[in-house]
């Protein structure tokens, strides 16, 4: 009997560990979720990468599949920082809220629109755009079933308190009107220098809002999720004396900043996390959690996730560039649009000037590798990198002769090795193999199969990526402008 037990303890244990996966794997943080019809849709924070906002589908929560995103190319207002979009279901119309940065001013929030969440949304503008900075919109109608927007001022990017803001907003949704009014601020310890990403529902006469209070990012996150509630939504609020609500647990830290949907007759917060093994290289992943609204009106998480019927596993990702469009797979920085052709199986990538230009797709785990079948030219330099952002990657590149690995960190450029390869009329393969998340390694081939190593000093890649973005694997092209570089595949591997 002892056994049995103890047989027993494991198996949950183990249940309980596989339970608590991401539905949406890789860098999806502030993730917003909508039900339409028997289709639930998911968009999630792009930052500086385009295009703005993917856009993810899903018939169970569980398994999703990207359809597009928000912004295909971006706005003409605000040119980056494209964070936290907040879907929006009514009248049988959609509406995204978005927060992004105003061309020679700060963080705004703007909002957009479509017929359908798969677009094409047009977009409206900005609607609030605080001196400190405004982000995190959150659309609700109050008790008398007037629509006001909810909103955090961006206090804490000049060392002052995050005020959460409400305003009424016009039923076009395209202005708010009236006085906005403070809801609560960062006023406890546990909420540090910041309150941020409020999502409010109702239940049984009362709104509650689930937000996120201090670090959201990287490996010093301090990331944690609490509850309010109010019999107005306007106020007064109260703040839950048992926040926070929800903090890491098992495999996951830093838990927040999500929206709540209900799948089945039950209650669901969709949300990010960071993977303890994978970190800020794999970036905020999106989890879905129970919870359930207690007999003294208050609400707490379950220990039910939603995720996958499989566990993660190895698989490969071929793009052979025989379609008409890029595939979805692919974003690249918003500061440098690469301007590329499809053509005859292959991507050809335009030079413009002495920057990389780059192609490049989300990472799931800590182990993968990479691979790029190039067609070496004369002078333009094509392969495969691990980026960052524009000023912080590292990357092998070939031409006819020559195969070089540079190292990018705070735009300054180091060549880790530059070694001879005989490549004229014939294709090369460049991999790019990462296991534990900075252990990197190149190497190359002319037939695809037997690959040779580049050899080079293990080099220090702890600095990638940017503290609210992952890294991505891609490709990457550069030399004079006017050229153009050559990629027939592009095959990735998670493992």
């Amino acid at each position: 009997m002892k056994k049995l037990s103890i047989s027993l303890l494991l198996l949950l244990i183990v249940c309980s560990a596989h339970a608590q996966q991401a539905v949406i794997r890789g860098d999806f943080a502030d993730p917003s979720v909508i039900q339409v019809g028997n289709t639930y849709y998911a968009a999630g924070t792009s930052s500086n990468w385009a295009p703005g906002f993917p856009v993810m589908k899903s018939n169970d929560l569980k398994t999703w599949k990207q359809t597009g995103s928000i912004f295909p190319d971006l706005t003409e207002w605000a040119d980056y920082y494209y964070w936290a979009p907040e879907l929006n279901y009514e009248n049988g119309k959609v509406y995204v809220y978005y927060t992004a940065h105003k061309k020679g001013g700060n963080l705004c929030v703007g909002v957009a629109s479509a017929d359908t969440p798969e677009g094409p949304f047009k977009d409206h503008g900005p609607l609030v755009c605080q001196e400190a900075g405004s982000i995190d919109g959150f659309p609700i109608r109050d008790e008398n079933n007037k629509l006001h927007l909810i909103w955090k001022e961006d206090g804490n990017s000049v060392g002052k308190p995050t005020p959460i803001w409400i305003q009424e907003i016009n039923e076009e949704k395209t202005a708010l009107v009236g006085e906005k009014k403070e809801l609560f601020r960062n006023d406890t310890p546990w909420e540090a220098n910041l309150v941020e990403g409020v999502s409010v529902i109702k239940n049984n006469g009362y709104f509650y809002a689930i937000y996120a209070a201090a670090g959201c990012c990287g490996p010093g996150c301090t990331y944690a999720t609490g509850i309010a509630r109010a019999k107005s939504l306007t106020g007064p609020w109260e703040k839950f004396e048992g926040n926070p609500i929800l903090t890491g647990q098992g495999d996951w830290m830093c838990p927040g900043h999500g929206t709540a949907v209900q799948y089945q007759g039950k209650n669901y917060f969709m949300y990010h996390a960071y993977d303890k093994s994978s970190n800020k290289y794999t970036g905020r992943q999106a989890l879905v959690r129970g919870f359930e609204f207690t007999p003294d009106n208050w609400l707490r998480f379950t220990d039910e996730f939603l995720a996958p019927a499989e566990s993660p596993k190895t698989y490969t990702a071929t793009d052979d560039f025989n379609k008409d469009k890029l595939d979805l797979q692919w974003s690249w920085s918003v500061f440098n649009k690469p301007a590329f052709e499809l053509k005859n199986g292959r991507i050809g990538i335009q030079i413009k000037d002495d920057r990389e230009l780059f192609i490049a797709r989300r990472i799931e785990g800590p182990n993968y590798e990479a691979t790029v079948e190039t067609i070496p030219a004369k002078s333009a330099m094509t392969g495969v990198a691990l980026i960052g952002d524009e000023k912080n990657l590292i990357y092998a590149v070939a031409k006819q002769d020559s195969i070089a690995v540079t190292l990018v960190k705070s735009g300054a450029r180091s060549v880790l090795g530059k070694f001879p390869v005989v490549t004229k009329g014939k294709n090369l393969f460049i991999k790019m193999l990462v296991k534990n998340n900075t252990d990197i390694s190149f190497h190359y081939s002319i037939n695809g199969s037997e690959f040779t190593p580049i050899n080079i000093a293990k080099p220090d890649i702890t600095f990638l990526p940017p503290w609210d973005r992952a890294v991505r694997a891609g490709i990457i092209t550069k030399g004079t402008e006017g050229e153009v570089g050559v990629v027939e595949k592009f095959v990735f591997k998670n493992q």
